[in-house]
């Protein structure tokens, strides 16, 4: 009887701490400014994970003023009111870079805290350790290996949730989200360790780990001086069954000057690894605030 009295008291305790965590995590989330309703119910489900990923947005603006020291745009300002909202106005090359460093700075911040145990929805990456090396046998999958899947698919949901408008300002943000994402899986790094005796090296364990966050940045600055113009129109799909063409999906295509956009399935589409814009970047010199643009005056 004691022990069903223990299993029950156990039970209850259980209850009440998951009930206490919701409701902070509520409270938290109710708290935080900008928030759609669905990221706030992402935010309740996994507040750990929001956290990290707030983490990752500021590791993204302190990379951003890092690429852009000395330029006229040096990407202050541009968190300061609302870390989860639309940041920059203008649709530029600016605007396309923040776009994809902050995704990025997620999907590495949320990936770090995996591996160190900080979130509870992941951890380390099993897959890898099921994987065998097809150059050699003196070397296996072990360590952490980076949970880069987990941190790609909720920095995904997360910050492509506020992008609702479908228009070409959101498609242009989608597109440089996802540019910000593939850059992480792409430069994860292999990490190894030898096994043997005396230093031989006969065995050795490797990993996936993360870049430094520096290789990232510099890889979103080529992709920014090399970012493409485009243009949001609808695409003519397949004739209906009544002989009707239907108005076709909204998507981007390279804007070509001085000519007007292809309207086929054909169109000449961005690349799926090329930052994006819409507008040629203002004169960043005069300070215009509607534009978010606080000039140079007074700068050292």
């Amino acid at each position: 009887m004691r022990n069903v009295r223990l299993i029950i008291c156990i039970i209850l305790m259980f209850v009440e701490i998951r009930l206490a965590e919701s409701f902070t995590s509520s409270v938290l989330c109710s708290r935080i400014p900008g928030l759609s309703s669905y990221q706030r119910q992402l935010c309740v489900e996994a507040p750990d994970a929001v956290v990290s990923l707030s983490t990752g947005q500021k590791l993204g603006a302190q990379e951003c003023q890092h690429q852009f020291r000395g330029h006229r745009w040096n990407c202050t300002q541009v968190w300061k009111k609302d870390m989860f909202g639309h940041i920059v106005i203008i649709g530029s090359r600016e605007a396309a870079f923040t776009y994809g460093i902050t995704s990025a700075g997620a999907v590495h911040a949320i990936t770090a805290a995996c591996a160190k145990g900080n979130i509870t929805m992941c951890g380390c990456d099993s897959k890898q350790k099921m994987q065998f090396s097809t150059e050699s046998d003196s070397w296996k999958w072990g360590g952490c290996s980076a949970d880069i899947g987990f941190g790609m698919r909720f920095t995904k949901k997360f910050l492509d949730a506020r992008e609702i408008e479908n228009d070409d300002r959101s498609l242009m943000n989608l597109h440089n989200n996802r540019v910000g994402r593939k850059i992480v899986k792409l430069l994860l790094r292999t990490e190894c360790k030898c096994h043997g005796v005396s230093g031989s090296c006969a065995m050795k364990t490797c990993w996936k780990s993360l870049p430094p966050f520096h290789a990232i940045g510099d890889i979103m600055m080529k992709k920014y001086r090399k970012a493409k113009l485009v243009q949001a129109t609808r695409v003519a799909m397949a004739v209906t069954s009544a002989g009707k063409t239907n108005n076709g999906q909204l998507q981007l295509v390279l804007k070509r000057r001085g000519k007007q956009p292809h309207t086929t399935v054909n169109s000449h589409k961005p690349k799926r690894m090329e930052l994006v814009y819409l507008q040629p970047s203002p004169n960043y010199c005069e300070r215009d605030l509607a534009s978010g643009i606080l000039g140079t005056i007074g700068r050292q």
